[in-house]
């Protein structure tokens, strides 16, 4: 695509087919998460900048005006091609997730783009629990399996955000003057209270709880998201089982595997009316690897 787009104001921007950026050892920058991942860790599958299959992919999304040649040969390693974009976002060039929609693409394309661009910028800084993968890859992760379950870009949109309530600065007025009532509701539909100022033991049963009451009753968008969410946890969870059994609980507000079992299996009771869906499977299979011969008190009925 070769038109130059008006949507970055500061400087000409094109899209580009960015091919994969990968060193000796498989490490590869993903402009997505924007850092180096380890091979093992591609989102790529899935990912709203994909093109094609990985690893032989290009990754899709507006760049500098430049002859692609002329930044291609000097930066040629993960880490160089993660300092430079480092260097657009601190100058702010570009966001920290990039503009992938044309101008004239639909609304509620142009709506989930400027949902995942608002939840990179949110979510900056953090980390998932126990490692160094930016937060956002799990945000990512629950929109593309949302996307899966459903053409409606407003619950496309609010997978995207739906820790942004629970986790960040901004509060559900924030959100709602961007974008809007219906994807505000369903992002507080998935945000827990964390009773602040408490020790997050002490609460993790009585929120899990909450959690689980509410969404036996909400509306099946809200429990797509709920699935999506906890599909995403699972396979990071399976991630770190398969390396350190067990002994991953101690990372977590809730140590006792126990506890965890009971919550991720009520969580696949509540949520039984979506088991024709392949995430709901999918949760199924992994809840069978990491939780086997575990004692699982009385689940949420």
């Amino acid at each position: 695509m070769q038109q130059i787009l008006e949507k970055n104001q500061t400087l000409a921007y094109r899209m580009y087919d960015h091919h994969l950026i990968a060193d000796e050892d498989g490490r590869y920058y993903c402009r997505a998460a924007n850092t180096v991942l380890e091979p093992d860790f591609a989102i790529c599958t899935d990912c709203p900048l994909c093109s094609g299959n990985y690893p032989d992919n290009d990754c899709r999304y507006f760049d500098l005006d430049d002859p692609k040649d002329h930044y291609e040969q000097l930066y040629t390693t993960p880490e160089m091609e993660m300092t430079r974009i480092h260097d657009f976002i601190e100058t702010g060039i570009t966001g920290e997730f990039p503009e992938f929609i044309e101008e004239d693409g639909s609304e509620g394309q142009l709506t989930v783009e400027r949902a995942i661009r608002f939840a990179a910028m949110a979510h900056k800084g953090a980390y998932r629990k126990g490692n160094h993968v930016p937060y956002i890859v799990h945000p990512i992760e629950t929109m593309m399996l949302v996307a899966k379950m459903t053409d409606d870009t407003d619950v496309i949109a609010a997978a995207a955000l739906h820790d942004v309530i629970e986790d960040t600065q901004y509060t559900a007025d924030d959100l709602c003057q961007i974008f809007g009532e219906r994807i505000t509701d369903l992002v507080a539909s998935e945000s827990e209270d964390k009773r602040a100022g408490q020790p997050k033991g002490d609460t993790w049963k009585i929120r899990k709880e909450e959690n689980l009451e509410h969404v036996k009753n909400a509306p099946v968008e809200s429990q797509m998201i709920m699935l999506a969410d906890k599909v995403s946890n699972l396979r990071a969870t399976v991630r770190d089982f398969r390396q350190s059994g067990s002994d991953i609980w101690d990372k977590f507000n809730m140590k006792d595997e126990a506890q965890q079992a009971w919550y991720y299996k009520s969580v696949a009771h509540v949520l039984k009316n979506l088991s024709y869906l392949p995430a709901y499977q999918e949760y199924l299979y992994m809840l069978e690897e990491v939780f086997e011969g575990v004692d699982t008190p009385p689940l949420i009925q």
